[in-house]
């Protein structure tokens, strides 16, 4: 369950949502989780991977990292390139073929900037909602909105300045904007002339053009980035927007061997050892004819996969840049890549698991999910709970009836004494499960004992909690919820566990829903038999 009912707050919103924008402020927790103070320590990377607090990549991002090592390994340099592409670019690169590559091209539009005329109708509605417009003002809102028609300011400010004018707060300014000027709301995007760079060529011819007399040959540049292409829907091999791994080298006696050179260098860093080069049937016209090579990388369970494509760039295009020098060009699609090296099948479940992929939890996210409930708030109800563990660590076996203090002293102004007890004849002190330790393995969760269950403490993940840990931590916890109850005794006895409740342990959501979706199971059973007594006295300084 979540901390609002999101329905109702979209209705309320529908009714009206400048109020419902600020009656919900109330709902957001405040000073973080159940008002604990963050810093940055609770952000520090884990020692110990795949532990709590260590993240998890992203394939794609992987990928582009070992790409830009390697590039880099090889001696050359980044660049990056212009991914905003004016169409007459694409023209000058691919000559006749443009209009092809055009109609795979996304062009940039916007939202026209509206002339807004201030009427004496427009004026009574806002005096309608309780502003006072004069001479002054009117003259005023009239400027902003004639300033925001010429780009003097952006969108992000007309809200404030409008505000500003009428001497209204933003919530009263965000109204009359919707209210009294609708043409806003009627707006329509058009086009402009500026394109989303379909393919790394686009801006690498721009990138040349700036450095080929600046630099000395030959020149070596990579950048990894995305490219975009408008296709008619995304399939299994297809996405709208992808990362291109490009590079060039301007040299005199750039080559198709050059070409050849690169690839096995670039891929021989990823296992691939065995190449073919075939000719691209599509002759691209901003290659030289007959330069046009894809790369086919053996792989040891696909045979021969296509993983890049180059060419050296046809004097005709390098020509329209004043550039005077062969160039090869090779370029991979980093998720076509991603596919080959991690065995998908359907880019989409690669890229966007979170949309298309089978929802798939590591032992290591489940253990991340498994966390203590409730703690104390002071150093001092801290420090307790670990004097009771400690004390059950050196008394466990002890043989009952038995009793060992574990604090004496005050505690939140308080005189308070603290046992471990056992009163029960002809056992121990803890029962043999107390220090039970919680593991994630192959999905479930299971409580395991310090010795013993080999393949689960062998293979599983640590969740790093005993149940000792949560009931001292429980102990504590009501202990200063007891001096703050002004309580004389508190008595917190967990016999038999049967769920990690009992051990005060709790699950997110999100990792008891999956559990249940693919039947994994909890067992955290076992005896505990721990009782915590704290007695609670008269007032003194701490």
């Amino acid at each position: 369950m979540g901390l609002w009912n999101a329905k109702k707050i979209q209705k309320q919103a529908q009714k009206d949502f400048e109020k419902t924008w600020l009656d919900t402020k109330d709902l957001v927790l405040k000073g973080g989780r159940k008002g604990e103070k963050r810093d940055y320590r609770d952000y520090k990377k884990s020692k110990t991977a795949g532990t709590a607090g260590t993240g998890v990549a992203h394939i794609i991002p992987d990928t582009v990292s070992r790409l830009r090592d390697a590039y880099l390994d090889m001696g050359f340099s980044e660049v990056i390139n212009p991914i905003f592409i004016e169409d007459k670019q694409v023209k000058k690169q691919f000559g006749p073929e443009a209009v092809a590559v055009l109609d795979r091209c996304y062009y940039l539009g916007g939202l026209p900037r509206p002339d807004v005329g201030l009427g004496d109708d427009r004026i009574k509605e806002i005096e309608g909602m309780g502003v006072k417009v004069d001479k002054a003002n009117r003259d005023g809102l009239q400027d902003v909105l004639h300033r925001y028609k010429k780009g003097v300011f952006g969108g992000d400010d007309l809200i404030y300045k409008i505000g500003e004018v009428l001497d209204v707060d933003t919530s009263l300014a965000v109204k009359i904007l919707d209210t009294v000027f609708p043409e806003f709301k009627r707006l329509e995007p058009s086009a402009t002339k500026m394109t989303l760079r379909s393919h790394m060529t686009s801006g690498w011819f721009l990138t040349l053009a700036e450095l080929i007399n600046k630099k000395p040959l030959p020149i070596r540049l990579f950048s990894i980035d995305r490219c975009f292409r408008r296709e008619q829907s995304e399939d299994e091999t297809h996405l709208r927007t992808h990362y291109s791994a490009s590079c060039v080298v301007a040299a005199e006696d750039a080559s198709v061997e050059e070409g050849k050179a690169v690839a096995e260098g670039l891929l021989s860093r990823f296992g691939f050892e065995r190449f073919k080069f075939l000719p691209d049937e599509k002759k691209s016209k901003y290659y030289t004819p007959d330069t046009q090579t894809e790369v086919y990388a053996y792989h040891n369970d696909l045979g021969f996969v296509e993983v890049a494509t180059f060419g050296v760039y046809s004097p005709v295009a390098l020509s329209r840049y004043k550039i005077e020098y062969p160039v090869m060009n090779l370029g991979l699609g980093v998720e076509r890549l991603s596919m080959v090296l991690y065995g998908f099948k359907d880019v989409r479940e690669m890229v966007y698991p979170q949309f298309y992929g089978k929802w798939i939890l590591t032992d290591e996210e489940l253990s991340r999910m498994v966390n203590i409930d409730k703690v104390p708030a002071s150093d001092k109800g801290k420090a307790i709970a670990g004097m009771i563990v400690r004390i059950g660590e050196r008394y466990k076996d002890e043989p009952s009836p038995c009793e060992f203090q574990v604090y004496s002293g005050a505690v939140l102004g308080k005189k308070v004494c603290i046992k471990l007890i056992e009163r029960e004849e002809k056992t121990r002190l803890l029962g043999p499960a107390a220090f039970n330790e919680i593991f994630v393995y192959n999905n479930n969760i299971y409580g395991i004992p310090p010795a013993g269950s080999g393949d689960i403490r062998k293979g599983g993940v640590p969740c790093s909690i005993r149940y000792i840990d949560g009931i001292a931590n429980l102990a504590a916890y009501k202990i200063e919820k007891a001096i703050e109850a002004d309580k004389p005794l508190v008595r917190i006895r967990v016999p038999i566990v049967r769920n990690v409740a009992d051990i005060n342990v709790k699950l997110d959501d999100a990792a008891r829903r999956y559990i249940t979706t693919y039947s994994k199971k909890i067992d955290v059973r076992g005896p505990v038999f721990i009782t915590v007594e704290a007695r609670i006295g008269s007032e003194e300084d701490e």
